[in-house]
């Protein structure tokens, strides 16, 4: 159940982008900052009207387009059909996905190695790398 008491990361986020924090704008970023998985509208709706059962599909559809588009969230597909969110990181909690094509779990990854090879396949070509997006696709390997 999430903690009311105080303001939610996603909240505060959004108090610093100049945003109005309505009512239902607070319960969406509270269950947004508790998830501990990358949910979608759908999902975050079943969490949201837990809390607020007033709160429509819509108003969280709306909701998250705004998160998006002042870069609070970031809108994440991980093959499975479904626009997934996650709150955007700072570069200290950066990291990777892996998805599992079987069971569509989403592990997340950090790995010093592919950070130092990203900006040398970039440097290598000419560019300083500024962004990327990576999400690698697996299924378990079967052990003997």
């Amino acid at each position: 159940m999430p903690n009311n008491t105080s303001e939610s990361r996603v909240a505060k986020l959004c108090v610093d982008k100049g945003l109005k924090m309505t009512e239902p704008r607070k319960v969406i970023a509270r269950v947004l900052s508790d998830s501990k998985d990358h949910p979608d509208v759908e999902s975050l709706h079943n969490r949201v009207r837990t809390l607020d059962p007033t709160i429509s599909i819509a108003t969280v559809y709306r909701t998250m387009k705004l998160f998006e588009d002042t870069n609070i969230v970031t809108k994440r597909d991980f093959g499975d059909g479904r626009a997934r969110y996650e709150e955007i990181q700072g570069d200290e909690d950066h990291h990777h996905h892996l998805i599992d094509v079987r069971t569509g779990k989403v592990i997340e990854f950090y790995n010093e190695e592919l950070e130092r090879l990203k900006v040398k396949i970039a440097n290598d070509l000419g560019y300083e790398l500024v962004d990327h997006h990576l999400e690698l696709f697996g299924s378990p390997i079967k052990k003997n």
